[in-house]
This record gives structure tokens, C-alpha cells and sequence, in this order.
């Protein structure tokens, strides 16, 4: 069986390959010199490490001598370690606090970025480290949603909180926490439908669910994770500003990474918004779902 690491680097071969097939073809017998310290920056920003996050890592290299003969695996060393240094404070470990019980784990994002999948692979795992999960299917908009959270939660063996179609996402989440606290459940997610982050009335309808949540529980919910879809790119930068103006942003969840050559774009995300990552996707399974490691990440991600 393949380890994480490994899975890691076949995640993100797609955009492995888009850097560092880059980057042989910029210094293939050339030297660290302006042109090329220009070319990398351009090769950086077309992988969406955004022009701010790319600007900050060429300066790095121009600290190095210029004119001085480099091999592009030594450019592939520095660069890893540069990118790491951007990623290393975003690194953070998931961790339910059993003394707030029931922990409530709020999952937002827009559609399709694969919220309630997220759900499905963090309930199984807390179950099975023998913890009494429950989901509140918040996303009264589709229903399809509903019937995939409850494909999810039969897999795990948890209880799913639904209600009507159409019914108001907000008074659900009441009864479906007053619900998680009578059957003494350690952890309740709350999946919410998704939303375009650029659709106030939507969000507006997210800040009064977090509103009604405390009425139940007072600092509930305890954790808040955006779940982005890598294959969107630099549109992912801006859903985390906006979702952050909207409810307590307590982490993130980099989906679809093995599906994109723009894996580029979590460096973007914790060099412009210090956002905690907790997660990272590089595949359908459950087990593909993993804690985001910034070493590895970064050395994957440059084809180390």
C-alpha cells in the first residue's frame, strides 16, 4: 500500500510536472541571472502562486550570486524550501476538544467543492477513534445533498439530522444540535449548501446560522472549515477572504488537488491570508483525506 507521501507526490503530479518541467526548461544549461530569476517569477505565478507570494519567493533567489552556474535540482531544493517557509505556519493538526461536547464542526464553500464528501471521509475517521458522531444535513437547497450525507453516514454508522426541502437551514440546525446534545453526541458537523461566495444573500443566511447555533451552544460552532476545490485556482484566494468576513474561519480543506496542475495555489492562500490548513485531498477515498504536512507538500509540489 502506498504511503501518504507517496500519494502525495502521484496527487500532485499534475502540477509537479507544470513546475518542475518548468523549471528544467528555464535553467537547462543557463545561469541565475536576471532573465531567468524573471522567467521562474513568470513560471510561478502561471502555477497560481499569485504575483505577491511569487514575487517574494524569486526575491529569495536573487539573494543568491548572480551569474553562478545552478542546477535545476538545486533550484528545485531552494525553492521547496522556500515554499515550505511560506506553508509551515498554516500547518496546523485537527483536534476535537473533549471538553466541549458536542464539538461542532461547521463545514461551508461553494458548490461542488466537495463539502459534504469532506464530511463523510472526518466523520469516519472520528468514529473510528471511538467517538459518538452525528451530521445535520443543513443544506435544505438540494436534495441530492440531503441523500448523499445520508449515503455518507450509513458508511460511517452515523446518525443523519434532516428535515423537509426547502425548510429554513437555521431553525435545522437548532433541532438538529438540541438533538446532539440529548443523545450526548461528542461531535456534530453541519453540512451548509453551497454558495458563491460573491451571493450576499447566501452568506448573510450562513452568519444567522452561526447566530442560531449559539443559542444552542453558546461558542458553538467550535471549528469552521472552508472546503475549496484546488481546480478552481486563484478563485480560491478570493473565497477565503470573503468566507472569512462571514463566519469565525477556523481552518481549511484543499480538495481535488490530484485532479489540477494548480496545487500552486495553497501557497497563494497561506502567503496572503496565514489561513490554518488542515487538510488535504488527493483522491476519492476515504483514506485520501489527510493532515496537510507543509515539508511535503512543498517538495511534492516542486517534483522532490
Amino acid at each position: 500500500m502506498a504511503s501518504w507521501i507517496e500519494k502525495l507526490g502521484l496527487g500532485l503530479k499534475k502540477s509537479s510536472q507544470k513546475i518542475g518541467g518548468g523549471i528544467s526548461g528555464i535553467f537547462t544549461k543557463r545561469k541565475l541571472d536576471d532573465e531567468t530569476l524573471e522567467e521562474l517569477e513568470e513560471l510561478l505565478i502561471a502555477a497560481d502562486m499569485g504575483v505577491k507570494t511569487a514575487a517574494g519567493i524569486v526575491a529569495e533567489f536573487g539573494k543568491i550570486r548572480q551569474d553562478k552556474e545552478i542546477s535545476d535540482q538545486e533550484i528545485r531544493e531552494k525553492l521547496a524550501l522556500e515554499i515550505e517557509k511560506i506553508l509551515l505556519p498554516c500547518e496546523r493538526r485537527f483536534a476535537v476538544d473533549g471538553n466541549k461536547k458536542p464539538f461542532v464542526i461547521l463545514m461551508a464553500g461553494v458548490n461542488g467543492a466537495g463539502k459534504t464528501t469532506t464530511i463523510g471521509k472526518l466523520a469516519t475517521r472520528l468514529k473510528n477513534q471511538g467517538l459518538k458522531v452525528s451530521l445535520i444535513a443543513a443544506d435544505t437547497f438540494r436534495a441530492a445533498a440531503v441523500e448523499q450525507l445520508n449515503v455518507w453516514g450509513s458508511r460511517a454508522g452515523v446518525r443523519v439530522f434532516s428535515g423537509a426541502n426547502g425548510c429554513d437551514s437555521a431553525g435545522l440546525c437548532f433541532d438538529g444540535l438540541k438533538k446532539a446534545v440529548e443523545e450526548g453526541d461528542d461531535v456534530v458537523f453541519v453540512d451548509t449548501a453551497g454558495r458563491l461566495q460573491n451571493k450576499s444573500g447566501l452568506m448573510d443566511e450562513l452568519k444567522k446560522m452561526v447566530r442560531v447555533m449559539q443559542k444552542v451552544i453558546a461558542d458553538a460552532p467550535h471549528e469552521c472549515l472552508l472546503v475549496l476545490d484546488a481546480t478552481t485556482g486563484q478563485n480560491a484566494l478570493s473565497q477565503v477572504e470573503i468566507f472569512k468576513q462571514c463566519v469565525p474561519l477556523s481552518g481549511l480543506v484543499m480538495t481535488k488537488l490530484d485532479g489540477t496542475a494548480k496545487g500552486g495555489v495553497l501557497v497563494a492562500i497561506a502567503g496572503e491570508t496565514a489561513a490554518p490548513v488542515y487538510f488535504v485531498g488527493v483522491g476519492e477515498g476515504t483514506e485520501d483525506l489527510n493532515d496537510f504536512d507543509a515539508r511535503a507538500y512543498a517538495r511534492a509540489l516542486v517534483g522532490l
